[in-house]
């Protein structure tokens, strides 16, 4: 919100005092804001700048908005101001010898706690949405076990990730009797984000899940990797927030020692597309001079700017192009979303892909409970269309209008509501700009082709072709993809050449939200990023673009 605001106003003139929160968190727009504040503190002296933050490098902050440029340090313009927090001693405990499977291994400190400590809550940190629900899986079988033995005190077993819906996050702020101990199973959501009362346990797995793109291969990934010290910190910090507490390390010392201090900041793990254009709008002509507080990898910087190019955003100058460039940045989405939106009244779909954009930015539509999955999965076998992911989501969304927004119907169909409803709101916020912008209201009556088109023509630089080992392989850059089970054209006749919305790295390469599309669709489309091959093969151009 901060970064859109100074679009409007680039000196801020309306605040005399900007206090940052959380910074050590390092998302994009932090660090953006961060070296925006810089460059508007040298303009304007008197704005006061706050940074707050529980695990900070605080020298690095301070070193970095420090405009004194002389050896005096009483002409300092940054100082460290340190507030002693009310925490409660926490024992830390690690294993003696690495762990093969920390699944298996914090499932049985879960139970070993349960069984010898008369009272507290346990925290179990692991790295995603499907080890958490394996292990609550886990443990609600286990509890019953013990409950069935003539155990007093009972488990309430609750997952906590950011696709959960709400109202099941909710549950695991509620009070329990005292014949009852909470079991919260969570990501990395809950080091910093909030805070729940009662926590006396923390179990670290020692892993998190990240984004990552490596420009090389131009993909964006999610990839599992060992957490640094500061979060090691954080979340033995939740086990002291009420009460003394324990925290068990399913990590040797040893290892510990060897984390690295903190995280890669987003900056330097991220697809730069969004950042660029933001820092563009905002008037920053040269990016690549833009105060950083962690400068991104030039190979990043590059990509990023040579996608933008492709998609029509930026000159061969690379300054935002009129009208087009000026207005992708102005979508809170990533770039390839705003050129399909914007694209969509050509195509004469612009009603349909409007839903299917919002669709996309939601996690988690469909819901499948431990004990109905069988029965969600032939539920949601009603929307699915041979073209894969998109239509079937643009399927779901006319389903959830026709059917009046039911939170009755959602339950029957195993669909997140208040993800359809988040649905809907977002739609609303992107046909604002697509009427700002004069883009035709236009619906392709039910023919699929031109929102297919109108798909290639945002998403032409993720596009990939079957191979008869059955893996896919992206015209781009050779890498070997395959479809991730959670597509509906995972497990059918695979077709021959698919876009994709993004890629996660777990035992292999999944693309995620993938349509089958039409070769010839990407050299009519994308005439400037592929040419034709040999064998009915395509190959891209490669485009050079400087920002001086």
């Amino acid at each position: 919100m901060l970064v859109r605001e100074m679009m409007a106003d680039p000196l801020l003139t309306r605040y005399s005092v900007l206090m940052l929160d959380e910074a050590h968190e390092r998302t994009l727009y932090t660090d953006i804001a961060i070296g925006l504040l810089k460059k508007i503190q040298k303009k304007r002296g008197d704005l006061r700048v706050i940074v707050a933050s529980a695990t900070l490098d605080a020298e690095k902050f301070r070193d970095f908005f420090n405009q004194n440029e002389t050896n005096d340090p009483s002409r300092d313009t940054s100082m460290i101001l340190t507030v002693e927090g009310r925490t409660f001693p926490v024992d830390i405990f690690y294993i003696q010898s690495p762990v093969p499977d920390y699944v298996k291994s914090a499932v049985e400190t879960v139970m070993k706690i349960h069984q010898t400590e008369s009272d507290g809550d346990i925290l179990a940190f692991l790295t995603g949405q499907e080890e958490v629900e394996t292990i609550v899986s886990m443990l609600i079988e286990q509890a019953r076990v013990l409950s069935r033995s003539g155990m007093k005190k009972h488990l309430r077993v609750l997952p906590m990730y950011a696709g959960l819906p709400s109202s099941e996050q909710m549950k695991v702020f509620e009070r329990v009797s005292q014949s009852v101990r909470k079991v919260i199973v969570a990501t990395n959501i809950a080091e910093t984000s909030i805070t729940i009362n009662g926590i006396a346990f923390v179990i670290d797995c020692g892993f998190v899940k990240l984004r990552a793109y490596n420009p090389k291969t131009a993909v964006e990934c999610l990839v599992v990797v060992p957490v640094s010290k500061a979060s090691a910190n954080q979340r033995a910090g939740r086990a002291g927030r009420n009460r003394s507490g324990k925290c068990y390390r399913l990590y040797t010392e040893e290892d510990f020692e060897k984390l690295p201090q903190s995280t890669v900041p987003e900056m330097q793990r991220s697809n730069l597309a969004p950042v660029i254009l933001q820092l563009k709008a905002l008037g920053i002509d040269n990016v690549l001079r833009f105060p950083f507080l962690s400068p991104p990898p030039a190979q990043s910087m590059v990509q990023a700017l040579e996608l933008l190019y492709a998609l029509g955003g930026l000159d061969k100058h690379c300054r935002l192009t009129e009208p087009l460039g000026m207005r992708i940045a102005e979508f809170p989405l990533n770039p390839m979303f705003a050129k399909m939106l914007l694209e969509s009244g050509n195509f004469g779909c612009s009603q349909e892909i409007l839903s299917i954009a919002a669709m996309m930015q939601i996690q988690n539509i469909f819901m499948f409970p431990p004990n109905q999955k069988a029965q969600a999965i032939r539920k949601h076998r009603k929307f699915a269309v041979e073209e894969g992911d998109h239509l079937t989501m643009l399927n779901v969304y006319e389903a959830f209008i026709k059917h009046s927004k039911s939170s009755q119907w959602c339950q029957e169909h195993f669909l997140n509501y208040k993800g359809l409803v988040r649905a809907t709101t977002v739609r609303e916020q992107l046909k604002k700009l697509l009427v700002k912008f004069k883009v035709p209201k236009k619906s392709s009556e039910g023919d699929p082709d031109p929102v297919l088109r109108c798909i290639v023509s945002g998403f032409f630089a993720n596009a990939a072709k079957c191979h008869s080992t059955g893996a896919y392989r992206t015209i781009r850059d050779d890498q070997e993809l395959h479809i991730h089970p959670t597509s509906v054209l995972y497990a059918e006749k695979p077709p021959r050449w698919v876009v994709y919305n993004e890629v996660i790295q777990t035992s292999r390469y999944f693309m995620r939200d993938v349509t089958a599309i039409e070769s010839t669709w990407l050299l009519e489309l994308a005439p400037h990023f592929y040419q034709e091959g040999t064998h009915l093969s395509l190959k891209a151009k490669r485009v050079k673009v400087d920002d001086h």
